[in-house]
C-alpha cells in the first residue's frame, strides 16, 4: 500500500509560555508526537506537523486533501479554533479522513461535532500514576504494548465521561484514587474512522513513553481509510427498475 500521509497538529502554546512545558518538550509537543510515529511506522508514513498559529491553522483544503490521518492535540486555545476550519475538517472526517484525537482534544471543537456530546469529564492533576489496561487485546491498536501500560506521572482524567458509547473499547485507565476511565475508543462517523487516546498532559513526558507512541502509531494506522477516493456519503434518488443507478439529490424539495 502506498504511504500513510499524517499531519500533525499541534495547539503549541504551553511549550511557547510555561518553561517547565519548553523544557520537556523543546520542539514542541507535536514534533514529539510527530516523532514517535515517524519512529514506529517508519518509511510506511510520511508525517507533517501544523499548528494553531500558522495560516487557517495549517488545515488548508490543499493539506486535508493530502492527509489520511489527522492527529489532534489542543487544551488552552480550543476557542481560537476557527469554525470553518472545523466545517473543512469534519467535511474530510466524513469523507474518510481519520482522527486521532490526543487527551485534553476531547474538548476541542471538532471531536465535541462529531461526538454530539459535551465531552467532558472528572479531572485531577497531581502526578497521578497511570495504569492503561487492555481490554480488547485483538484490536490492532492494542498490539506490540503491554498489559498493563505503566505511565509513572499523568494527569487523572475519570468518568463520567460524556461521550456516546464507543464503537470500540480497547483501553481502561485506573488511578490512585480509585478512579477509571474508558482511555481508549473509536468510532465511525461516515466514511471516517475516529481513535480518542488519553494520555499526554502537557506537564509530564507522556509522549516520550515508548508505548504510548506505540498506541499512538498503531491508531494512525487503524484510522487510514481502505477506500479507494475520499467522498461524503451520498443520498440517491431511485426509481424503479433503476435500482443500481441512482440519481444525484441536492436536498430537500422545497
Amino acid at each position: 500500500m502506498p504511504e500513510i500521509r499524517v499531519t500533525v497538529w499541534g495547539e503549541n502554546r504551553h511549550e511557547q509560555v510555561e518553561e517547565h512545558v519548553a523544557k520537556i518538550y523543546p520542539d514542541g509537543m507535536h514534533e514529539t508526537i510527530a516523532a514517535g510515529i515517524r519512529e514506529n511506522l517508519g518509511e510506511a508514513a510520511t508525517v507533517r506537523t501544523v499548528t494553531l498559529d500558522d495560516p487557517e491553522h495549517g488545515l488548508t483544503e490543499e493539506v486535508l486533501a493530502q492527509t489520511d490521518v489527522l492527529t489532534w492535540w489542543g487544551h488552552a486555545a480550543h476557542g481560537e479554533v476557527a469554525d470553518e476550519v472545523v466545517e473543512r475538517v469534519h467535511r474530510h472526517v466524513l469523507s474518510g479522513m481519520g482522527l486521532v484525537v490526543l487527551h485534553s482534544g476531547h474538548w476541542s471543537k471538532i471531536f465535541g461535532k462529531l461526538m454530539g456530546t459535551t465531552c467532558t469529564l472528572r479531572w485531577r492533576n497531581e502526578h497521578d500514576r497511570e495504569l492503561l489496561w487492555t481490554v480488547d487485546p485483538s484490536h490492532p491498536i492494542a498490539q506490540g504494548v503491554p498489559h498493563p501500560i505503566v505511565v509513572d506521572e499523568d494527569e487523572m482524567y475519570g468518568e463520567y465521561f460524556d461521550i456516546p458509547a464507543p464503537d470500540e473499547l480497547i483501553f481502561i485507565s485506573s488511578f490512585s484514587g480509585g478512579e477509571v476511565f474508558r482511555s481508549g475508543c473509536t468510532w465511525r462517523r461516515g466514511y471516517g474512522k475516529i481513535f480518542y487516546f488519553k494520555p499526554g498532559d502537557q506537564d509530564y513526558p507522556v509522549y516520550h513513553h515508548k508505548d504510548i507512541r506505540r498506541v499512538i502509531a498503531n491508531g494512525v494506522q487503524w484510522a487510514r481509510s481502505d477506500r479507494p477516493a475520499r467522498a461524503v456519503p451520498e443520498l440517491l434518488r431511485y426509481d424503479t427498475g433503476e435500482f443500481f443507478e441512482g440519481r444525484s439529490y441536492s436536498g430537500p424539495i422545497e
